[in-house]
């Protein structure tokens, strides 16, 4: 037997979930969107149908009847609940996106969200490695990888990529040896949209990857093909997601000021090293595969913070 949320869900599916479903296929098929974020979208829009049935009284509602006052009471349920308000821009930003595609298909007549207000978001400057810390959680790498074991050659691989060429985690894990060209030094990356980009690899990743190369192949018991992924699990198979971020958090552990910080921190790392040592805004732009610049411009502010800090410290009268 449903309980009575889950009747009051299905029951508005008749016509508001088909536009959702018409919606998810359009990021997936036309924007080439990846699983996660048509997901993301699917969670967020799940969310507003059961606010929407709740604030209108009634199953039978439309788009329609989801007027400015309407979202607006949305972004409160959404605080009432304790989401932060970057999770709440985030699910109203979602939001847009649906009703622009619902306006641009003529499924409604107007979109209120043009006129809807985003919270305000509280300032968060994204976590980072200082470069002792980096070189500290490189060198433990490095000596497990002299075992010339698998696994440790595997994983300096893996630390040397994500701060040496500030890869994201999804395109770290979807790589194929064809990405690769070792003799130039560059490895193509596909990023959000499936937009393929050029990226540099550092000396010390190609070094990683020669290394281990003749280990990867003892794990596939064959030659490799291009097509074959460069990342490996012990049986062979392609190493997942969540078994890379369980590898990068054993060798942030070796770093004291690492507590916290996750897979993507490297990728963060990446950007404000090169900015600290005074790379170009746009090329780091770039390098990162950021569609807009103000995305990259967060890092401009780690490293002012950081220049401050110093002065702080360092002048006798700061």
């Amino acid at each position: 037997m449903r309980n009575a949320h889950a009747s009051r869900v299905s029951d508005a599916d008749h016509g508001t979930g088909k536009d959702v479903e018409a919606f998810l296929r359009h990021l997936a098929d036309e924007r080439q969107l990846s699983r996660n974020t048509v997901g993301a979208y699917s969670r967020d829009l799940r969310d507003l149908r059961e606010f929407l049935t709740g604030y209108l009284g009634t199953p039978e509602w439309t788009w329609e009847d989801a007027d400015r006052l309407a979202l607006r009471g949305y972004m409160g349920w959404c605080v009432r609940k304790g989401l932060s308000r970057r999770t709440v821009a985030r699910k109203i930003s979602a939001v847009r996106t649906f009703f622009r595609f619902l306006h641009q298909e003529e499924r409604v007549s107007g979109n209120p969200t043009r006129v809807l207000r985003t919270p305000r978001q509280e300032k968060r400057l994204p976590g980072h490695l200082s470069r002792r810390g980096t070189d500290a959680i490189l060198r433990v790498a490095e000596v497990r990888a002299g075992e010339n074991s698998f696994i440790g050659t595997r994983d300096l691989v893996i630390l040397e990529v994500l701060y040496g060429s500030g890869l994201r985690l999804a395109e770290l894990q979807t790589l194929d040896l064809k990405d690769l060209d070792l003799v130039a030094e560059v490895v193509k990356v596909r990023g959000k949209g499936r937009k393929e980009r050029m990226i540099p690899l550092t000396r010390a990743a190609v070094e990683a990857m020669r290394r281990y190369e003749p280990r990867r192949r003892d794990v596939l018991g064959r030659t490799a093909r291009d097509q074959d992924p460069l990342l490996l699990s012990r049986r062979g198979a392609r190493l997942s997601r969540r078994a890379i971020q369980k590898i990068v958090r054993k060798y942030l552990e070796a770093a004291a000021e690492a507590e916290g910080l996750s897979v993507h921190s490297l990728r963060h790392s990446f950007a404000t090293h090169l900015l600290d040592a005074g790379a170009d805004l746009m090329a780091v732009k770039e390098l990162l595969g950021h569609v807009s610049l103000s995305t990259t411009q967060v890092y401009t502010h780690t490293s002012k913070e950081r220049l401050k800090a110093v002065y702080n410290s360092a002048h006798p009268r700061a």
